[in-house]
C-alpha cells in the first residue's frame, strides 16, 4: 500500500484537564493507483489527518506511513503533491512564476519545466492569464493554479483538501478530469470533499470519519447499494452514530 495508517489519534487540550480527541485510533490503507474521497461532517477530523499524513503536526500515537516512509522522513516530500483547503500565494506573482518556482522547488530538471507548466495551464484553461499578477485572479482560478502547483512535479500521490472549493461547474470538470487521467497513470489520489456527486464518480473507495472515528471504509458501489446513494448512506451514518455517542454521554452521567 501507498499510504499506511496505522491507531492514529490526534487529541487536542481543552481548558487545563480536559483533551479533545480529533482523531481516534484511525486506521487506514491506501493502494497504489486508487482514489480514495476521504468523508466526514465540519470537525470530523478530516484536516488534522491530512495535516498529519503532510507532518505539519504530529500525532498523540500511531504510526503514519508514505510510500513505505515513516511520514515525518524529508524524502516523502518528493512523492506527493499538496493542495490545502485554502491556497494562499503572493499575489503579485504571476501564474507562470508561482509554477516555475515550484518546479524548482521540487527539484525538477530545469529544461522539463516550461513544457510540464505549459500543459498544465493548458489543461486547467489558464494558459490566456499565465502572466497575469494572481491578484487579479478569481477565486476558482487561484483554486486552479493551486492544483497546477501540486501537480507540476508529477508527484506519485496527490494529497487535495477540498479541491472542489469556490469551482464553477467547469472548473470542477477540470479538476475531476485531472485526477482520473492521475488514476488511469497509476497515481495516487486521496481528497477530502463535502460534495458527495464528486466522490461517487471519482472514487474507488471511501472514508467516512465523523468525531475522529472511521465509521466506514471500503468501496463506493458497496455503499452506494447499501442506501440508494452515497448521500444517503452518508447522512444515515452520520446520524446513527450521533445518537450512539449521545446516548453514550447520557449512560455516563
Amino acid at each position: 500500500m501507498l499510504i499506511r495508517v496505522e491507531n492514529l489519534s490526534k487529541t487536542y487540550k481543552k481548558g487545563i484537564k480536559n483533551r479533545n480527541p480529533a482523531v481516534d485510533k484511525l486506521n487506514l490503507q491506501i493502494e497504489n493507483g486508487e482514489v480514495f474521497g476521504f468523508l466526514g461532517p465540519n470537525g470530523a477530523g478530516k484536516s488534522t489527518v491530512i495535516k498529519i499524513l503532510m507532518n505539519f503536526i504530529r500525532p498523540s500515537s500511531g504510526s503514519v506511513f508514505i510510500d513505505s516512509l515513516p511520514v515525518d522522513d524529508p524524502l516523502t516530500r518528493v512523492a506527493i503533491g499538496y493542495l490545502p483547503e485554502n491556497p494562499f500565494f503572493y499575489d503579485h506573482l504571476t501564474a507562470q512564476e508561482i509554477l516555475s518556482f515550484g518546479g524548482h522547488a521540487a527539484r525538477m530538471k530545469k529544461v522539463n519545466i516550461p513544457d510540464r507548466i505549459e500543459r498544465l495551464l493548458s489543461q486547467l484553461k489558464l494558459s490566456q492569464v499565465k502572466n497575469q499578477p494572481l491578484r487579479t485572479y478569481s477565486k476558482g482560478m487561484v483554486q486552479r493554479i493551486g492544483l497546477a502547483l501540486a501537480l507540476v512535479h508529477n508527484p506519485k500521490i496527490l494529497i487535495l483538501d477540498e479541491p472542489m472549493s469556490g469551482l464553477d461547474p467547469l472548473g470542477r470538470r477540470l479538476v475531476a478530469d485531472l485526477i482520473l487521467d492521475m488514476r488511469r497513470n497509476g497515481q495516487t489520489v486521496f481528497f477530502s470533499s463535502h460534495i458527495l456527486s464528486d466522490i461517487e464518480k471519482l472514487c474507488d473507495r471511501v472514508g467516512i470519519i465523523n468525531r475522529g472515528r472511521l465509521l466506514y471504509c471500503g468501496p463506493v458501489g458497496e455503499i452506494v447499494n447499501e442506501a440508494g446513494g452515497l448521500e444517503q448512506a452518508f447522512i444515515q451514518r452520520i446520524e446513527n452514530d450521533d445518537r450512539g455517542q449521545n446516548g453514550s454521554d447520557l449512560a455516563a452521567r
